[in-house]
């Protein structure tokens, strides 16, 4: 296998582990009754549209349908790939629906 092609699978690779993140983030979202683009948009306002978000989303299931996916799961994958931004705003509806749940 040459150079190329084994660097062209590298990024293939990361791109498919970096679309599985998204779908977690998805997920998480519409189990815990949140709009993943609302919330993407708070975490980057500069990006106008994320085309691969959009192409998860057609992946997303119904929360009835779905595993579950606890907070620290969608926080340690986030953190993984770096999107401290969205990590921030994720940690910012958990503390809110946790304020929620003690009052």
């Amino acid at each position: 296998m040459d150079h190329k092609t084994r660097e062209e699978q590298i990024i293939e690779s990361y791109r498919q582990d970096e679309d599985m993140m998204i779908l977690v983030f998805a997920q998480w979202c519409v189990n815990n009754g949140q709009d993943p683009e609302e919330l993407y948009r708070q975490a980057y306002p500069d990006q106008k549209h994320n085309e691969r978000l959009q192409h998860v989303l057609s992946l997303v299931v119904p929360k009835e349908e779905a595993g579950e996916i606890g907070d620290d799961t969608l926080l340690g994958v986030l953190s993984l790939y770096g999107n401290e931004d969205l990590a921030f705003v994720v940690t910012e509806v958990i503390a809110n629906r946790e304020n929620k749940q003690t009052n």
